[in-house]
């Protein structure tokens, strides 16, 4: 699920901003861009994200707005600054450039001027801790304004379901009639004007209608339906169970097809296996 919250707050003198964004995955991934002074709070960090996230990819990402004080002296490397203003000379000449190398130019180089300090001073988790909580509320928040949208999507693909397996049972009495009669006529054709053990024809009956009997799985379906109802109702993590559940429902969706040698029921089992495909992908956005 996707989610977004930043939040500001005063960390070792200076302002400090967290910033929390979170993106569909199977497992709790966390990734840190921390300001070198966050160092050795990073742990603490990650395992209360652990705590509020069941899962998703998180970025954290924390940088000064303003930088903490310092105390800390700027050193001069001379020998870096003479090679500056060396290649710098080189340049000029090869290339007949015009313009003076000046003080500005070989001081804006890299490693020419390095600000040094005699221990940077690590953040405390107490003065961190706040921030990261109120950016987790608003990540919280979000998600949680996302999946109420997920799951009123859910639901329908539900109702769908739903309706096809009453459309399915509603079919079963006549579909079954219809493949008894079929047998008949085919073994009179096959018989032609040969008497026929009625016995071992009603036998053969028995056996056919036990084959193509879906009551089984229409009971299987619509208990697994409910199950999905009663878990998008829940609180907490429902992603996994969620998409176990529909792995059963497809297996049911599944022998009832295989099962059902009807043109109508065909078409309808294939409608539900649509849903129920919408209704996987959909649960790849859902924690």
């Amino acid at each position: 699920m996707t989610g977004f919250g930043s939040a500001d707050g005063t960390v070792l003198g200076g302002r400090l901003r967290v910033e929390i964004r979170t993106v569909n995955h199977r497992y709790y991934n966390p990734q840190f861009k921390l300001a070198f002074e966050l160092a050795g709070v990073e742990g603490q960090v990650r395992e209360r994200l652990r705590q509020l996230l069941d899962r998703g990819h998180v970025v954290v990402t924390a940088r000064w707005v303003e930088a903490p004080p310092s105390d800390g002296a700027v050193a001069v490397d001379i020998a870096r600054a003479r090679q500056v203003v060396a290649a710098a000379s080189e340049l000029k000449k090869k290339l007949k450039l015009k313009g003076e190398i000046d003080l500005a130019f070989v001081a804006r180089q890299p490693d020419v001027l390095n600000a040094h300090s005699d221990g940077a001073a690590a953040a405390a988790w107490s003065e961190v801790e706040p921030i990261v909580a109120q950016a987790a509320q608003e990540v919280l928040a979000m998600r949680a304004r996302e999946g109420r949208a997920l799951a009123k999507d859910l639901t329908a693909r539900l109702d769908a379901l739903e309706a096809g397996a009453g459309a399915v049972a509603e079919r079963a009495p006549a579909r079954l009639a219809a493949e008894l009669a079929r047998l008949k006529k085919a073994v009179a054709e096959l018989a032609a004007g040969v008497s026929v053990d009625e016995q071992r024809l009603a036998v053969e009956v028995a056996l056919l209608a036990d084959r193509v009997d879906i009551t089984e799985e229409l009971v299987r379906l619509r208990t697994h339906l409910a199950a999905c109802r009663e878990t998008l109702a829940a609180d907490g993590a429902v992603g996994k169970q969620l998409g176990f559940l529909a792995q059963e429902l497809l297996r049911e969706v599944n022998t009832i097809g295989s099962k059902a040698n009807d043109a109508s029921v065909t078409q309808t089992v294939i409608a539900m296996k649509g849903e129920l495909e919408k209704f996987r992908e959909q649960l790849e956005n859902l924690e």
